[in-house]
């Protein structure tokens, strides 16, 4: 979920001005952007090629986990977001988000997910059509606290905190940031349905810098096939309180669909979506192309 504003995952982070280059430093800023995407696009793609599928039943079964936040289940995902036609030079940022969940039995009764997201963001400078920064982002730390044999509803609440890591002022907010989160679904069938929510402030950082108040509604719906094949609708919403007037809201649309598959042994999820930014701000993406692989350690 890292966009921005802050640039939290899904969102463009952090404009700033860059110094004017010449034509070379357009270009090279031009093949590198394509390059970290296409690289990434290479790597999900092969895996239909060398990959063999799971057992229908299992594969079903851990696709439907996956799309659970506050399931008992150890996972290794990498969501690729590419944003395409920020500002007025139609640039693209990258943000390859590595988000490692992982499960702890508190008790009989209760279970504490933690999800972390690190961003690795390639930004251009969104005011001209050269100039860009490349490396890590803000990181974020969730933990759930969620019910280990739920009912029908499924809930998770915990606190979110935001850590100033990144490695340029361009790509973060200097900022120190938390606030609440909650995660609420269901699974009736061969559907899951939900919402995950937070708000963070920023309380301690970078007194020159602006404060941080954002909030993030992540709904998802997906329906899943025999054999592992699953639809998902998951854009991210998320709104700047401290953005001016007409720049607060990114809401996007969209969806795609992904399958469960194996990789040998290990249970590996693909997915792929494609949103467009019904409302952003004015120097916002105008579309997001989502891929992701995600690797899966269940219990034996």
């Amino acid at each position: 979920m890292i966009y921005s504003n802050n640039c939290r995952v899904n969102i463009p982070c952090g404009y700033s001005l860059f110094l004017s280059a010449d034509f070379e430093g357009n270009k090279n800023s031009m093949i590198k952007s394509r390059l970290y995407s296409r690289i990434f696009i290479l790597l999900f793609l092969s895996a239909y090629i060398i990959l063999v599928d799971a057992n229908a039943d299992e594969a079903e079964d851990l696709a439907k986990q996956t799309q659970n936040p506050v399931a008992d289940l150890i996972s290794l995902p990498f969501q690729n977001n590419t944003n395409f036609n920020l500002g007025p030079n139609n640039r693209t940022q990258n943000i390859l988000n590595i988000q490692p969940v992982v499960p702890f039995n508190l008790s009989e009764k209760w279970n504490l997910i933690t999800r972390t997201i690190a961003p690795i963001i390639y930004q251009p400078d969104i005011t001209s059509n050269s100039g860009d920064e490349f490396g890590l982002g803000d990181i974020n730390m969730t933990l759930f606290l969620s019910p280990s044999k739920p009912g029908k509803l499924i809930w998770g609440v915990g606190p979110i905190v935001q850590f100033p890591t990144a490695t340029d002022e361009t790509l973060g907010t200097d900022k120190w940031a938390a606030g609440p989160s909650v995660v609420i679904l269901t699974m009736p069938g061969n559907w899951v349905l939900g919402f995950l929510a937070n708000n963070i402030w920023s309380f301690a950082g970078d007194s020159d810098k602006p404060d941080v108040n954002q909030f993030l509604l992540q709904y998802f719906v997906n329906y899943n096939f025999n054999g592992g094949w699953y639809l998902v609708s998951s854009p991210i919403n998320t709104a700047n309180w401290e953005a001016d007037n007409g720049n607060t809201w990114t809401i996007p649309i969209g969806g795609g669909g992904g399958k469960l598959i194996r990789l040998g042994p290990l249970p590996v999820n693909i997915q792929t979506q494609a949103f467009y930014n019904v409302e952003k701000p004015d120097f916002g993406p105008k579309w997001q192309l989502r891929a992701q692989m995600q690797f899966l350690f269940p219990k034996r």
